[in-house]
């Protein structure tokens, strides 16, 4: 089966060296490049684009760690459906109420807004450590699946507080 890591000849893993995975995507990206093609007919232009496109799609997944664990898991079949699915732990569920309580208290506070951007910041590598071990190591997609939907709060929440304080 052609996934994205294959096409980057990367392991199929949430551990990722994110350098490599650039340098993977730097070469695939030049054997497919438009200058590469200017002489050639148009359907091989057109495979080139496709490849191209198909190319930036895959390192768009990989190298962001939410989009790279739902991948993961909709390879072992099992979706993270975040559409539809939000069942959570229920403390996770109170520390989401709580970071939405301390956001909007220290919404105009740099220094409270720095300390729950450290909180966040903790909370994200804690979850992507897990997801590490529940995908690579444990093959719990399952399991995997709910943390995706937390990581998936957590930078949400991440991408607020940094926008605040821009």
């Amino acid at each position: 089966m052609d996934t994205y890591f294959s096409l980057f000849n990367l392991p199929t893993s949430f551990a990722q060296d994110l350098t490599q995975l650039e340098k993977a995507w730097r070469e695939a990206s030049a054997r497919v490049h438009p200058d590469r093609f200017a002489t050639a007919s148009a359907a091989e232009k057109r495979i080139a684009m496709q490849w191209a496109a198909r190319i930036n799609q895959a390192y768009d997944v990989l190298k962001n760690p939410v989009k790279r664990a739902s991948y993961l898991c909709e390879l072992a079949g099992q979706a993270v459906d975040a559409e539809n699915n939000t069942r959570m732990d229920t403390a996770f569920l109170m520390k989401q109420m709580q970071w939405r309580e301390t956001l909007d208290d220290v919404r105009e506070d740099a220094a409270g807004l720095a300390e729950l951007a450290a909180t966040i910041d903790q909370e994200e590598q804690a979850l992507e450590s897990c997801l590490t071990e529940l995908l690579d190591h444990r093959k719990d997609y399952a399991t995997a699946s709910e943390k995706v939907r937390q990581l998936m709060f957590v930078a949400k929440i991440r991408q607020e507080i940094q926008s605040i304080m821009a």
